[in-house]
């Protein structure tokens, strides 16, 4: 995985998963979040409506359990989406979105939605399904810093300081947050949250979604 050192960039980032669909929600997720750290929370529809095609292709066609990769990249001029997964022989099919037949439809909107703009690259091992949004002047700054941000910082100093019995590493020397597992460390905390809700009876994905509105509002009010 890509790690962005310190607080969220605009550097490359790629998440490697298992495609399967109950991973699709939480990939929608996760770009939707770091769209709008972006500054492009008016590409959260359209990336999302791509990922989420490109990723069921990948099931369909691929089969489930697949080991697959997205990766996001930010130019001047566009936002690029790509899906990879190891085999080559199984390549996208673009058919009109009004056509009776299931495969094919899902790459016809994608088509739509990015104005031609997608294409397929082979490798020896495996293949990169691409496309891309026009970004360019719509590129806004995100907030860098502020209250919140700080006493997120200093939660993943010290939870990358605490020893747990079931043997996580343990990281030492200086900042958590000025080597690159500091992604991981925000991943381990949510990760912990989630189970603590789920070990008290609430419902974790109710909770993200709460979360994730109170983020957005408050991002919004900040720009």
């Amino acid at each position: 995985m890509i790690y962005v050192s310190g607080r969220v960039g605009r550097e490359p980032w790629q998440h490697a998963f298992v495609a399967q669909p109950s991973e699709v929600a939480q990939l929608r997720r996760m770009l939707r979040i770091r769209l709008i750290l972006w500054g492009l929370s008016d590409h959260v529809d359209a990336a999302q409506i791509c990922v989420s095609e490109l990723v069921t292709n990948v099931i369909r066609h691929v089969g489930e359990g697949t080991p697959t990769t997205l990766r996001m990249t930010l130019s001047e001029s566009c936002l690029r989406l790509e899906v990879e997964d190891p085999d080559a022989r199984a390549l996208p099919t673009l058919l009109a979105a009004g056509t009776a037949l299931e495969s094919g439809r899902g790459m016809a909107l994608v088509d739509a939605v990015t104005d031609h703009r997608w294409g397929v690259i082979l490798r020896s091992n495996s293949k990169v399904v691409w496309c891309e949004l026009a970004a360019g002047a719509s590129v806004t700054g995100g907030r860098a810093n502020g209250p919140r941000v700080t006493r997120a910082e200093a939660i993943l100093d010290l939870y990358g300081s605490w020893p747990l019995p079931q043997g996580r590493a343990v990281v030492e020397g200086g900042s958590l947050l000025s080597t690159a597992a500091g992604e991981e460390a925000a991943i381990g905390v949510m990760a912990d949250v989630l189970h603590w809700l789920s070990a008290h009876g609430y419902d974790p994905d109710d909770v993200l979604d709460r979360a994730q509105t109170h983020f957005e509002a408050e991002l919004g009010e900040s720009v």
